[in-house]
This record gives structure tokens, C-alpha cells and sequence, in this order.
């Protein structure tokens, strides 16, 4: 079984919130604790003016293909069978912003 770290991005098929398909997306690992599910972050190219959402300064260096934003209050945990591929890791910068970003949405809880 394949094994993720924290700050990889990946391509999956994230599965719509009704079940009734999926979309192919990148997505930020936050978690993976060797078992065949990992949890992850949405990335997405649509801005959004939510508290939540970390402009990736260095999207390119990640493997993205456009200016991208990880909303770390849109997680889900996924089967390791839904990858379909690495694309890159965060860079130290950003990952610590998406950190950061993880706390502040916590501890508003």
C-alpha cells in the first residue's frame, strides 16, 4: 500500500458531498496513519472569500498548473485507491501558512 506525507499534492477523484459522481482535483494531504484511507484538504483555482483559504504563493513548485488556494475547512477522508497520481509537495513557505491556517480554523472551535 502506498504511503502519503503531509504537504504532498496530489490528483484524485473527490467524490461530490451527495455521492452521485466525482471531479478529478488536487488535493493537499494533511494525514495519512498507514491504513488505506488519508485525509486531505481541497485545492482549488476558484477564489474564495472564505477565513479559511491559503493562497499557495508557490503553486507552481507544488505541480499546479494555476494559481491555487487550499481550503483546509474542506476536508475529507478518501480511500488511497482514489489516486491517481503525485503532482509535487508544498514548499516549507507554504506549508507552514497551511499549518498555521489549520490552528486558526481549530481553535475558533
Amino acid at each position: 500500500m502506498q504511503n502519503y506525507q503531509p504537504g504532498e499534492v496530489l490528483l484524485l477523484s473527490f467524490p461530490f458531498v451527495d455521492a452521485a459522481g466525482s471531479k478529478r482535483r488536487p488535493a493537499l494531504v494533511l494525514i495519512d496513519t498507514g491504513d488505506e484511507d488519508i485525509l486531505v484538504a481541497r485545492i482549488t483555482s476558484q477564489i474564495a472569500p472564505t477565513d479559511f483559504d491559503v493562497e499557495l504563493a508557490e503553486w507552481k513548485q507544488a505541480g499546479l498548473l494555476l494559481r491555487s488556494y487550499v481550503r483546509v475547512h474542506k476536508v475529507a477522508t478518501l480511500e488511497k485507491r482514489l489516486v491517481e497520481r503525485r503532482l509535487g509537495k508544498l514548499t516549507p513557505t507554504d506549508w507552514a501558512k497551511v499549518k498555521a491556517k489549520i490552528h486558526q480554523l481549530w481553535a475558533s472551535i
